[in-house]
């Protein structure tokens, strides 16, 4: 016979959901930049900021120090991950070992209607880039489309584990790119960049996505290096 829960205290289910609720508030308000790189925090201001329990904070903290999100340093609080060559060298690493393999196969297996549907959307894209300048609504959908080809990538690999870590290693990305660099401003030169990879994913040619890859997530990594 199950044991019925001590008064007072959330159920199992309910403390699991709390903590996952609380650890894609923290990962929200990071890509947010109410947190930023290298700030330090307390579990109570995290409470304030979340407005979930002090316990669901608690535990999730050490699952981010895991994930090389924040650190927590005695005497200090919680520090943010800071923006460093160390990281940008780790999290573009990362991103070339998993998405090389991710791109071959979708090269392999995309429908072409996945492909023409991409190719269209950057296609729209480069074009009112090339026509003037973008409307901050028109950046943010090039920066989302430049994430969603990725993630598209990704998942194509059909591989739980690889997409957690993938998704990880994204938020990393993110901080960098909200640190260094932004898209806005390289709208056009980006959707270049993709279409390249398009072309070689529309020939099924592996070798030549894999390059044009390769070139993209390099060329973000010397910027992130020299800004």
């Amino acid at each position: 016979m199950a044991m019925p829960a001590e008064p007072g205290r959330p159920k199992r289910s309910e403390t699991v959901k709390l903590r996952e609720l609380a650890y894609e508030s923290i990962i929200d308000k990071l890509l947010a930049r109410e947190f930023v790189p290298g700030q330090f925090l307390s579990q109570r201001q995290l409470v304030e900021v979340t407005g979930l329990p002090l316990g669901a904070i608690r535990e999730i903290i050490p699952r981010l120090e895991s994930e090389g999100l924040l650190t927590s340093l005695p005497q200090r609080g919680i520090q943010i991950a800071i923006v460093d060559i160390h990281l940008i060298r780790e999290a573009f690493q990362f991103r070339l070992v998993m998405e090389k393999e991710a791109v071959a196969l979708f090269t392999r297996t995309a429908s072409d209607a996945a492909i023409a549907r991409m190719r269209k959307e950057h296609e729209d894209l480069l074009a009112k880039a090339l026509q003037g300048a973008l409307t901050d609504e028109e950046v943010a959908a090039a920066q989302q489309l430049d994430w969603s080809m990725h993630n598209a990538f990704i998942e194509a690999m059909n591989n739980q584990i690889i997409y957690d870590a993938y998704k990880v290693n994204s938020v990393k990305t993110r901080l960098i790119s909200q640190d260094r660099y932004t898209i806005e401003g390289r709208v056009a030169p980006v959707m270049r960049e993709h279409l390249k990879i398009i072309d070689a994913i529309e020939r099924r040619d592996v070798t030549a996505a894999v390059e044009a890859l390769s070139e993209h997530i390099n060329n973000a990594k010397v910027l992130a290096l020299t800004v």
